[in-house]
């Protein structure tokens, strides 16, 4: 019977790497906290740095097509996105962007995670470019580019304020901006 020694270990460090940071969880308490032995984690992750990288490989997948399938419901405009993020960060587990976070705590823009990081952005950027060419504005590009700047500081000011408000002000701005 197979013990899903990898699942446990990605989803104990998904949960632990967003609530407490990168850095603080060791290895130690990733084995601990996921009943995986020394031997098994190496056996599917090289290093920590692997395991991180893997995560936020995840991280993005399920994100995008989370947003993606709360703005469909939403009607498909491109406002919807802020209804959605308005929804995540009233969580009370909500601690902001695991990319943003990812990107400031490690600081080094030469890493993979930055890499993953900057492609999960500009993912979802093109994303935006999408949903704003199907609602018929000229320019997607460049104003999909100001939308995620507008995203990117809600999801950090709602980690500061702890509130669902930021996304409500910055659909405001956007509102103003497609009008």
């Amino acid at each position: 019977m197979p013990t899903r020694a990898r699942e446990r270990l990605v989803e104990t460090a998904e949960d632990l790497f967003y609530a407490e940071g990168i850095r603080a969880v060791g290895v130690e308490r990733l084995l601990e906290e996921s009943g995986v032995g020394r031997a098994s984690f190496y056996r599917h992750f090289a290093s920590k740095d692997d395991l991180v990288e893997t995560v936020l490989s995840e991280r993005d997948r399920q994100w995008r097509q989370a947003l993606a399938e709360g703005v469909a419901a939403r009607g498909d405009h491109p406002l919807a996105v802020f209804d959605f993020l308005a929804e995540r960060f009233a969580r009370a587990d909500y601690r902001g962007c695991a990319f943003i976070n990812a990107m400031a705590e490690l600081g080094d823009t030469d890493t993979a995670v930055y890499r993953l990081a900057r492609a999960h952005k500009a993912a979802v950027t093109d994303y935006l470019a999408g949903l704003l060419e199907k609602a018929g504005y000229a320019s997607s590009a460049a104003l999909a580019a100001q939308l995620m700047l507008l995203i990117d500081g809600a999801l950090v000011t709602a980690l500061r304020e702890r509130s669902a408000e930021p996304a409500h002000r910055a659909k405001a701005v956007a509102t103003a901006l497609l009008g």
